[in-house]
């Protein structure tokens, strides 16, 4: 996992730096992952364990379809 940043402020506390979001159109997502698993792109091993945010009915179906048995 990534270490994350720590802002000093002045006072005890610390913030984390994040970084800034953008937001795409699954579609997009899906095909340069799809190109990058076709073509075996080492840049995919550089975001294995980051985090990504989905919607809950989009989890809900990526679940469920991890947990059923391809059919015969």
């Amino acid at each position: 996992m990534r270490s994350r940043l720590k802002l000093f402020t002045g006072d005890n506390e610390f913030s984390e730096i994040t970084q800034p979001q953008v937001s795409i159109p699954l579609g997009e997502i899906l095909q340069a992952i799809s190109e990058a698993v076709v073509n075996d792109r080492t840049w995919l091993s550089d975001f294995r364990e980051d985090e990504v945010k989905v919607s809950a009915d989009l989890y809900d179906i990526i679940s469920a379809s991890i947990h059923l048995r391809p059919s015969a």
